[in-house]
């Protein structure tokens, strides 16, 4: 029987292609074929929307590949992938190939500062210098600190640290302490809201002290390997080079993308274990990696039977620290975290309930957290210079493409 129907259909492609002309059906046919494969793949998930939305962003040339994650506390909704991970080599975008984060590291440093302060190691009001003497002389221009500076303030950006004004790739995170504490503060501690990815940096160094463990094996033993976070890493194994998912910057003179360095790399390789583990923007991940994370954070610090924070600890980290001072638009700090208070005053936030906590990265990485509505969100493309990105037009259409689909959903 399927030997008959078989002759049957062959016969009616070839007098098809007697028709219309071999070459353009064959093509033409092969093209169909193809497009139905994508949009059954795309659909398996419920969220066929997503990857043509992602899709176009390809096409236009404003990101060479992107992946996709929408969760809830206990399971993943959609995974997709589009476009290439290195131009180059025309390679395929993978759902779990590898992102450098950046800033989304912030908020893994604060839970490992949690960490110790469940265990009374460690307080978030504890003056800095309690652990890093060197910060015990800090001076604010010419005047000395109307108090000192803690380790919230530091979680806050409220701290008056700035940046690096220049640094050695190889310093470690004692040396990199030192350095920073030898810059005058920005402002007087607690007295406004000011970014700095250096003063994250040096909290790593207050976990190997307290711990009395190298910062990247804290990480390792105590959250990375409790939370099966496989691919999360300071430093890509060559093993799994073929994974990177290669940062690109647009040429305007060229008119296409070009792959551009990773400053907060210090002109190190990405597999250079001497490059020290900088908690302010070191990490390379994962979107089912940071996706784990998150949902500890949304099941009260635990995942899968381990327990990783207490419940009000989650909570302490996500809420609102910083008062009446100003950050970002609708957008306060929690310990670590970026806490939305107001989804209306950022059209990227316009997905989320207020009380959302996450973090973005400057190549335009994104994960946020929805307690309300118990989602994830995870955003996982390499493109400097495209802006805020937690205000992308990418960001914005995931999500928009997202939100016509849930609604038919019962996370």
């Amino acid at each position: 029987m399927r030997h008959g129907s078989g002759h049957a259909i062959e016969f009616k492609y070839r007098r098809a292609l007697f028709f219309l002309g071999e070459r353009f059906m064959t093509h033409t046919f092969v093209a169909i074929l193809l497009l139905a494969s994508v949009a059954s793949a795309q659909q398996t998930d419920g969220f066929s929307a997503i990857a043509p939305a992602m899709q176009q962003f390809v096409d236009k040339g404003e990101a060479a590949g992107v992946v996709t994650l929408i969760a809830t506390k206990d399971r993943i909704l959609h995974l997709n992938a589009v476009g290439k991970s290195d131009l180059a080599e025309d390679r395929r975008m993978r759902a779990d190939d590898i992102f450098w984060i950046a800033s989304m590291t912030k908020p893994v440093v604060a839970v490992s500062i949690a960490m110790l302060a469940d265990e009374k190691k460690l307080a978030f009001d504890d003056p800095v210098a309690k652990f890093l003497p060197e910060f015990s002389k800090l001076m604010v221009g010419q005047e000395k600190p109307t108090r000192a500076i803690t380790l919230s303030d530091v979680m806050t950006h409220t701290s008056g640290l700035g940046e690096l004004r220049s640094r050695e790739p190889h310093l470690t995170l004692a040396e990199t302490s030192i350095q920073l504490s030898q810059q005058p503060l920005r402002f007087q501690p607690g007295t406004r809201w000011a970014y700095s990815t250096a003063g994250i940096d040096i909290l790593g160094r207050v976990v190997e002290v307290v711990s009395g463990m190298a910062y990247d094996q804290f990480l390792q033993k105590r959250l990375f390997d409790p939370l099966g976070m496989k691919d999360t890493t300071f430093w890509i194994a060559p093993e799994k080079m073929d994974r990177w998912a290669r940062p690109y910057r647009w040429n305007p003179t060229a008119a296409k993308l070009e792959e551009t360095a990773i400053g907060y790399l210090y002109k190190t390789e990405v597999t250079d274990r001497r490059r020290p583990p900088l908690g302010g923007a070191g990490l390379f991940s994962t979107a089912a990696d940071m996706a784990r994370f998150y949902q500890m954070m949304l099941n009260g610090g635990s995942l899968n039977g381990r327990r990783i924070l207490r419940p009000e600890t989650v909570t302490n980290l996500t809420r609102k620290h910083t008062g009446d001072l100003t950050a970002r638009p609708g957008m306060p700090w929690g310990l670590g975290f970026c806490v939305v208070e107001d989804p209306r005053q950022l059209a990227g936030n316009a997905a989320l309930s207020p009380n959302s906590f996450g973090h973005g990265g400057a190549f335009s990485t994104q994960s946020w957290a929805d307690p309300t509505k118990n989602l994830i969100w995870i955003l996982m493309f390499q493109r400097d210079n495209k802006g805020n990105p937690d205000n992308s037009d990418v960001r914005i259409a995931f999500q928009e493409a997202a939100l016509r689909e849930l609604k038919e959903l019962k996370p």
